[in-house]
This record gives C-alpha cells, structure tokens and sequence, in this order.
C-alpha cells in the first residue's frame, strides 16, 4: 500500500486577522514564504521522499508550493480539485464564529452561494482514489478544509470532531492507503 503527505499552505494575512480564506486568493505573508521555504528544508533533512507535488490552484498554496519545488527538487503542478472549498456566505468573516462552525456539520450547506461538504468530499475522495492507484508518492499542499476532508477519509468522525478538525500552516502530515 502507498502513502502521500499532505501540507497545507503557509501562512496569509487573514489566517492572522482570523479570517476564513476558503476560495478566496489571498496571498502569502512574508512568514508564510518562510514558513515555506523551512518546511522545503524539514522535508529534505527528514528524508521525505516523493515523486511530484500536487498544488491547489490558490496562490497561497501554490506559492507554498513553488517553494518546497525549489528546496527539495520535487516537480510540481496544479491539481485543480485541491483548491480550497467555497465557503460563501462565511468568507472573510471570522474563522472560530459558532454560525460558521455549526454550519460545518451541516454536510448538504452550500453557505449561501458556496460549496457543500458533500461536494468537497466527491472531489477530494476522487482524487485520493486516483492516487492510490497510481505507483507514485505524492506532496499534497492545499488548504484546512481539504485536511478535514482528507482526515475524513481515513478515520471515522462525529460531526463535532470533524467540524473542529484542522492542521497549523506548513504542518506536514502523512496517510498511509
């Protein structure tokens, strides 16, 4: 059985002023560049070794990702079902609001003009399918709310754990098929 690791993207301005980014592009911080770049340097000096980068298609991820590309010396290239979930109603509002949170469990909410989890999940757990069959081992960047999903894939969640569920910028987790 293979694996793939999972980082999600360095920090952005919202993520300090406790904004939900969701699908909206917003840019790396001068930190989140070098939370980046250290994050290329862990994954060489770890011995973590993989065959491509896979990037959401939102700068902030992409550009977490140019970075580990050129540290580590792993190709890359944009995955179009890793960009980060359409939150609507909720973008730019606050990240820890008990609406927003409650609204999470809600599988089937589209937040107004957004994406439902139900959706997220089809493409996400698609693209997992996708790259358990392939031979190659993978660097996944994206987002929190695709590391929700993709927890979700491996474990089984109560609505409360996975609505609160989530990783700190650059963190590096690893999933075994």
């Amino acid at each position: 059985m293979g694996h793939f690791y999972f980082i999600r993207h360095g920090q952005t301005v919202w993520n300090v002023e406790n904004k939900i980014c969701g699908a909206t592009d917003i840019e790396l911080t001068e930190l989140g560049h070098q939370q980046a770049i250290e994050t290329g340097k862990k994954i060489v000096e770890t011995g973590i070794k993989a065959d491509e980068i896979l990037t959401s298609p939102l700068v902030r991820a992409s550009e977490t990702a140019r970075h580990i590309s050129e540290v580590t010396g792993i190709p890359m290239r944009v995955e179009p079902r890793l960009i980060e979930q359409n939150f609507g109603r909720y973008e730019s509002t606050a990240r820890d609001g008990k609406e927003f949170h409650e609204a999470k469990k809600d599988m089937a909410n589209r937040f107004g003009t957004g994406e439902s989890m139900l959706h997220l999940a089809q493409r996400i757990y698609n693209l997992l399918d996708d790259i358990k069959e392939d031979d190659k081992t993978y660097i996944l960047v994206a987002h929190n709310g695709i590391s929700r999903i993709l927890e979700s894939y491996f474990r089984e969640m109560d609505n409360e754990e996975f609505s609160s569920f989530g990783i700190k910028n650059c963190e590096i987790k690893r999933y075994d098929f």
